[in-house]
């Protein structure tokens, strides 16, 4: 039986900028080490695309946004689009970015490919209970979709995974 790695995974999707993937890798060493899991990209009900989404194991759904750049920071506004769907709403920045920008009433990470840090905790604004069993389905059916998938390439050639 093969071993079970304590180490996350991320995925490379191709619709991240270099500098994004990178961010993604380590904000996912950073939930992982703060006892989530995670899914990169994930395709939220309302249509948005999530960066990374973390579950813990009591449910409590995080989500994160990864802004690679002061440019991509101020062009994308639809962040608040994912508060609906997440317990915690955070930023995400590699070290040189200017934290001042981040809005207040989120989380922030700090974070490169190796790893990081939260550097400000997010309020909490508890998921309602039908929408905390919606997220954690589709964050499991995502999750193993795409395990599928690695093992069998084949077998997802008629039906799209997001």
């Amino acid at each position: 039986m093969a071993e079970v790695s304590d180490a996350p995974v991320t995925v490379a999707d191709g619709r991240q900028s270099a500098a994004a993937a990178e961010i993604a890798r380590g904000v996912c060493r950073v939930l992982w080490a703060h006892g989530l899991t995670t899914v990169t990209e994930l395709a939220l009900p309302n249509g948005r695309r999530a960066d990374v989404v973390g579950l813990s194991d009591k449910g409590e759904v995080w989500i994160v946004e990864i802004k690679s750049c002061v440019a991509d920071f101020r062009a994308d506004h639809k962040w608040t689009d994912y508060r609906d769907f997440c317990d915690r709403l955070l930023f995400a920045v590699n070290p040189e970015f200017p934290r001042e920008l981040i809005p207040g009433d989120t989380g922030l990470i700090v974070a490169d490919r190796y790893g990081g840090a939260i550097l400000r905790e997010t309020p909490e604004h508890r998921l309602a209970g039908a929408r905390r069993k919606s997220m954690a389905l589709l964050f499991a059916r995502t999750a193993a979709a795409r395990l599928l998938l690695l093992a069998d390439p084949e077998v997802g050639s008629d039906r799209a995974v997001e």
